[in-house]
């Protein structure tokens, strides 16, 4: 069973950039689909963007499309999520999560990473 640990998270400006990682470890993560969800106090898990097994396929949410990025490195069991012109409204607790295909349930969570952006 592939367990799933994010780090990259931070305290940054509004307008600022982080890079989130999600390693994988067990389980064989180049065949999952890897997505990236966030949970904001008070609100519930929403869904941030997915990549499919090789890279080649991204999906995003309308409020993140153009400033963050998915990718992942097979060869390193890692999945990367690039946050770039920071808003407040960024601001949640970032999951990264695997699924078997596109539109399956995830079944595996990673236990998340805090994104803090001031104003």
């Amino acid at each position: 069973q592939v367990q799933l640990v994010e780090s990259g998270g931070g305290l940054v400006q509004a307008g600022g950039s982080l890079r989130l990682s999600c390693a994988a470890a067990g389980g064989t993560f180049s065949t999952y689909v890897m997505g990236w969800f966030r949970q904001a106090p008070g609100k519930e898990r929403e869904f941030v963007g997915a990549v499919n097994w090789s890279g080649s396929i991204t999906d995003y949410a309308d409020s993140v499309k153009g400033r963050f990025t998915i990718s992942r490195d097979n060869a390193k069991n890692i999945s990367y999520l690039q946050l770039n012109s920071l808003k407040p409204e960024d601001t949640a607790v970032y999951y990264c999560a695997a699924s078997r295909a596109f539109g399956l349930e995830y079944h595996t969570w990673g236990q998340g990473t805090q994104v803090t952006v001031s104003s």
